[in-house]
């Protein structure tokens, strides 16, 4: 067959089917379309088996704060501590004062890890929490920091977050699942 035929006998399965969409099949999903808008909630078909939507049970969302930072109350061995999440931490990092309020005993740890934070540099000692709970979602054996200093507030870094399914900025919200 030469090039011209083949182009031609394309060009008529081409019109062949766009003439039974236009005339046999659109008309038809005009009428479902149309079937589906009327029909009342009693009458609406039942799922099947086979329909699956993503759901995450296991999920919280935290807001942002009009400071600009994402802020949150997390359950740390039954002690609600607030963290400001920091996705440039990458440890968990505990104040003094949080690490006494959740019986540590920070005063008898090794603060042999030099931090380096935004205001400088300062000590650490390494910790495992039981874990870090935010709503429903819950994170075991997190690996954390209590600085001994020059920490106002507690932060909420990549030991926690990267052990999420996923996290992600919405507009004001942040959305953490597990």
């Amino acid at each position: 067959m030469s090039p011209q035929k083949t182009i031609l006998a394309g060009f008529g399965i081409a019109v062949a089917l766009s003439a039974i969409v236009s005339f046999i099949i659109a008309p038809k999903m005009e009428q479902h379309r149309t079937e589906l808008a009327t029909m009342t909630p009693e009458a609406a078909p039942a799922p099947t088996e086979k329909r699956t939507s993503v759901r995450f049970a296991n999920a919280a969302i935290i807001d942002r704060e009009d400071d600009g930072h994402y802020w949150t109350r997390a359950e740390v061995h039954g002690t609600a501590v607030k963290f400001m999440v920091d996705t440039g931490a990458s440890t968990v990092a505990l104040t003094y004062r949080d690490a006494q309020r959740l019986g540590l005993n920070p005063e008898t740890l090794d603060y042999r890890w030099e931090i380096r934070t935004a205001g400088g540099i300062t000590h650490g000692a390494a910790v495992t929490l039981d874990s870090i709970r935010i709503g429903q979602v819950e994170i075991e054996q997190v690996g954390a920091m209590i600085l001994k200093d020059g920490l106002e507030q507690s932060l909420l870094g990549m030991t926690f977050l990267g052990e999420l399914y996923s996290y992600e900025f919405k507009q004001s919200q942040l959305i953490i699942r597990r």
